[in-house]
């Protein structure tokens, strides 16, 4: 592996590791580096021999970003099977370049827990103990759900049996659509430090990436940059005659991210408290006396995050960590309608901001979901990085065609076959469009996608459904959002669920009735901004499958609290299980009984604070146990089972107790 040297104030890592995709023969992680690192992996089970693996060009890939950026993609396929069920520590060497190597406890001493010279993991045999959740935006004042968890693990560090087989992560893991003020400064010093690489932009009123970084609308304003904007006249007398089309929406687009390098520099400094310390000292803009207001409260909550960063880092180098894509990870609203993807993608500006952050969800999260899937885009991003060697500026031609290969991919989902099956959705690049009513929302999987997921399904007992958006939702917000579509406000609502759309929803409820396909399903959903928990059965059907939608959120953000109150009670007085309005809905054909959260104000049935969830599963993939844990540090909260929870672990065999 050829190396070229960082400077010396650089450290060699400033990501990772994280643990993606793990099995007893094969071990996915991911790390970026200030330069090319020649790295060895060492695997050391508390039962059974220690292995030490060089990672050379066959286990590791190494994708540059910038002069001093690399992305390091490590693949390893095991000369001789790990042990399931047990402690395993590992490292990661570096070849130090003088016959001396050094280890995670050397360049990353905040992963490691009190006592331990390396980081560990476990293989765990089946499925049955998931952290999962969604959400996670660094400036919301909540504490991060990610440094609760790594609580958890802190606790039963040591009993393998005890430690979750994985953190399924449901969206929004970046949100590249509403950026503080002060993480975008952060960003741009990351940047400069880092020398990540810049761009041309076709299309835009900026030339290129540092035009839009010196921009005086680069802070707070960006709106007035991005197309179809009421103050962007110019650009829309250009490319859309004057017209109004609706593309980036959020009401938070003030410093939407536009570049790689800012998406690359986003997650950088959302995985890593490295990366914030090559940047802690930098400057705010100038702005006014509103906006600066504004910095001061938002910089107030991101020192909270980097306080929680470290332990949220930790947890990612101790548990397998799985993620999909939701609307934030790219742009609010993403694909939201036909209409929009129209708009958008016939535009060369906005098709290369929702792309470049489609680039960085590949390199950052997709990859690790899935390997075998991406080698010829990665190929591609090799060959558009080689282009920026001499004047650090990638080559727009080779960007725009990796950008069209990824409009088009259709593999982001994937499938874990373990105890329980394991299905991961896409539901936002193979949407069910609306061609009469464009304007309309998609269904959020198409006709072709859910045949496929009917074929994984086929003669398995039991599954897991990780839909970023829930399947079953709270009611009355549906029907709110679907008198938003017929007033011509879907994206006022982000008017994006299962049953917005009659014919995913009707696909999707056969799914269930099928009579090969599961008895038992847990979905597990984030999205919402709100926790809740519900017991589902399909009534008139030839076999009764049982559902359990289970969804947490947000890891790093709520609903407002007031209105989700209202919001709540509402929806209990009209949508009761005796209530006649359930007939006028899609789910007339189900019993649906809501798990009340324990620590509830009166008939509540949905929980709203930040954290993570968690499920424990008995053998036949039903759920014994479902827990919101409290960002705060509070008390937990469990969702209790209309029989009684204890009744439920005792049917299957399991002592609530032990969990």
């Amino acid at each position: 592996m050829i190396q070229t040297p960082a400077p010396e104030s650089l450290p060699p890592v400033l990501a990772g590791p994280i643990l993606r995709r793990l099995e007893p023969g094969r071990l996915v992680l991911w790390l970026a580096g200030s330069a090319p690192l020649d790295l060895t992996l060492v695997l050391a089970p508390r039962e059974g021999a220690v292995q030490r693996l060089r990672l050379d060009e066959g286990r590791c890939r190494v994708v540059r970003v910038g002069r001093h950026a690399c992305v390091h993609l490590i693949d390893v396929a095991l000369p001789a099977p790990l042990p399931q069920d047990t402690l395993i520590e590992y490292d990661l060497l570096i070849d130090q370049g003088d016959g001396g190597e050094a280890g995670i406890a050397q360049w990353a001493p905040h992963l490691l827990h009190a006592g331990a010279a390396r980081p560990n993991l476990v293989l765990r045999s089946r499925s049955d103990n998931i952290l999962f959740g969604s959400c996670r935006k660094p400036h919301h004042p909540a504490r991060d759900g990610l440094a609760r968890a790594d609580a958890l693990v802190a606790d039963h560090v040591e009993r393998s049996e005890e430690r979750p087989a994985m953190l399924m992560l449901c969206g929004d893991q970046v949100y590249a659509d509403d950026v503080a003020g002060p993480m975008l400064a952060a960003i741009h010093a990351l940047i400069r430090r880092l020398g990540l690489y810049g761009e041309t932009l076709e299309g835009a009123l900026v030339a290129d990436s540092d035009a839009l970084y010196r921009h005086p609308a680069g802070y707070y304003r960006r709106e007035e940059l991005l197309p179809a904007t009421k103050s962007n006249l110019a650009l829309r007398e250009r490319f859309f005659g004057g017209s109004e089309k609706p593309i980036f929406t959020t009401a938070n687009a003030h410093n939407h991210l536009v570049t790689f390098a800012e998406v690359m520099a986003m997650y950088l400094l959302a995985w890593s408290p490295v990366s914030w310390q090559l940047v802690a000292d930098a400057p705010p803009p100038a702005l006014d006396a509103k906006h600066a207001q504004r910095w001061r409260r938002e910089s107030e909550a991101l020192a909270g995050f980097r306080q929680d960063l470290p332990r949220a880092a930790r947890l990612l180098a101790h548990v397998q960590t799985l993620m999909i894509f939701d609307d934030h990870d790219i742009t609010d609203d993403w694909n939201l309608s036909s209409q929009w993807e129209k708009t958008a993608y016939e535009h060369p500006f906005s098709r290369r901001i929702v792309g470049n952050a489609l680039v960085a969800y590949m390199l950052c999260q997709g990859w690790g979901n899935r390997p075998d899937v991406f080698a010829s885009a990665l190929d591609d991003l090799e060959k558009l990085g080689a282009t920026a060697t001499s004047d650090d500026r990638l080559d727009a031609p080779l960007q725009d065609a990796l950008i069209e290969r990824l409009h088009t991919f259709r593999q982001w989902h994937f499938v874990i076959r373990t105890q329980p099956t394991i299905i991961v959705l896409d539901t936002r690049t193979r949407r069910w469009r609306d061609r009469r009513r464009p304007g309309h929302p998609s269904g959020l999987m198409d006709w072709e996608s859910l045949t496929e997921l009917q074929h994984e399904l086929l003669d398995e007992t039991a599954a897991v459904i990780v839909s970023p958006a829930p399947m079953f939702g709270v009611k009355l917000i549906e029907v709110v959002q679907r008198l938003a579509t017929f007033a011509g406000l879907a994206l006022t609502v982000d008017a994006e669920n299962w049953m917005a759309h009659r014919g995913a929803a009707s696909s999707m409820l056969n799914i269930f009735r099928h009579s090969r396909t599961p008895g038992n399903y847990v979905i597990l959903s984030g999205d919402v901004h709100y926790s809740f928990a519900y017991d589902i059965e399909l009534r008139d059907s030839d076999r009764m499958p049982h559902i359990w939608q289970v969804t947490s959120s947000g890891i790093k953000n709520e609903f407002p609290p007031r209105l989700l109150a209202w919001l709540d009670r509402l929806n209990r007085w009209l949508y009761s299980p005796r209530s006649p309005l359930n007939w006028f809905t899609q789910r007339r054909d189900l019993a649906l009984t809501p798990r009340l959260p324990d620590r509830r104000q009166e008939g509540e049935r949905v929980w709203n604070g930040a954290g993570i969830g968690q499920v424990w599963l008995d053998g036949q993939g039903r759920p014994v146990r479902i827990v919101q844990h409290n960002a705060d540090g509070g008390p937990s909260t469990r969702f209790l089972a209309p029989e009684g929870e204890a009744c439920i672990a005792a049917a299957a065999g399991q002592s609530v107790a032990k969990q």
